[in-house]
């Protein structure tokens, strides 16, 4: 059974208001009001002097248990929301995987699910080392990416991104974080949606039916109900979406681990991960207690896991 060994993350600590990164690309002022009033958006964390590789390899440092496991790592796969993450020339992957010296790794990156990919490649680990049959084989998934084009600013509709990256490190069973049920159903209607072309209306309809839709399923998958969840750890996209989210679902918000949406932003891929850190140094997961981790790519590809912790 695919488990989470150990999740790490890398925030960085400079805050960017919110009204400074729509300034930067003359956004609608109304829009930033929109930001601050109904989704909850404040700041965004950036890390102006810091690579994707450093940032990568910061979260991949505060893996505890990676120390001392560098040799078992079979496979590291960078979950990409888009498919160029750094500027040509660039190969933050192999950077990252000799920075770390992992001699017996494979790397390759992973796309087609935007936001979503994260958990995609989480999955994927595990189905590799289920197939290799070496049962103390490890994997290493790296999630989070860099706003390096303008037009990675915000998503205009929905939310402002940030730079946090997070690092979760795969093994076949364990004592905690046993992957219970997965589900991903992706709408190629909304292919096309991608910035800076204006989301579908249809689609911001469609997002939260759809969502609440895979949650569900994701939970049947696990054989437990929605109600069991101790708690929800979200894409940050804002905090009105997952309130219209939870009514579908019938649970109250508070369910949701919303603390670091006005704090860092939409960090990409990176987002539940980072929130299981946090939630996890918080005391909200105690051992035995269900969990779900959920988010939504643009594309759209709408993803949902359900653990033990």
């Amino acid at each position: 059974m695919t488990a989470l060994l150990d999740v790490g993350c890398r925030v960085p600590d400079l805050a960017v208001d919110i009204g400074d990164v729509c300034a930067a690309v003359d956004a609608d002022p109304r829009l930033l009001w929109t930001f601050r009033r109904f989704y909850g958006l404040n700041s965004v964390r950036r890390a102006p002097d810091e690579d994707l590789r450093g940032l990568m390899t910061a979260a991949v440092r505060s893996l505890t248990a990676l120390r001392g496991n560098e040799h078992r790592i079979r496979y590291v796969v960078l979950a990409r929301t888009i498919s160029t993450v750094a500027r040509a020339g660039q190969t933050p992957l192999e950077d990252v995987c000799a920075a770390l010296g992992l001699p017996n790794a494979v790397g390759f990156t992973l796309t087609q699910h935007a936001c979503a990919t994260g958990l995609l490649a989480v999955d994927l680990a595990g189905r590799l080392l289920a197939g290799d049959g070496d049962p103390d084989a490890l994997a290493l998934v790296l999630t989070g990416e860099k706003v390096f084009n303008p037009i990675l600013e915000m998503i205009p509709e929905s939310t402002v991104m940030g730079e946090s990256s997070a690092a979760c490190l795969v093994a076949l069973g364990g004592e905690r974080d046993r992957l219970l049920g997965y589900a991903t159903r992706t709408l190629g209607r909304y292919a096309e949606d991608h910035p800076p072309h204006a989301l579908d209306p249809q689609f911001l309809k469609d997002h939260n039916e759809v969502l609440a839709e895979v949650i569900r399923e994701a939970a049947d998958a696990a054989e437990v109900t929605v109600d069991e969840l101790t708690v929800i750890l979200p894409h940050n996209v804002n905090r009105l979406s997952w309130s219209w989210t939870c009514r579908l679902l019938g649970i109250p918000l508070d369910r949701v681990y919303l603390d670091n949406v006005p704090v860092t932003g939409h960090c990409f891929t990176a987002d539940p991960f980072i929130n299981y850190v946090h939630a996890r140094d918080a005391g909200r997961l105690r051992p035995g207690d269900l969990y779900l981790m959920a988010s939504v790519g643009l594309g759209a590809t709408f993803s949902a896991a359900v653990w033990r912790h």
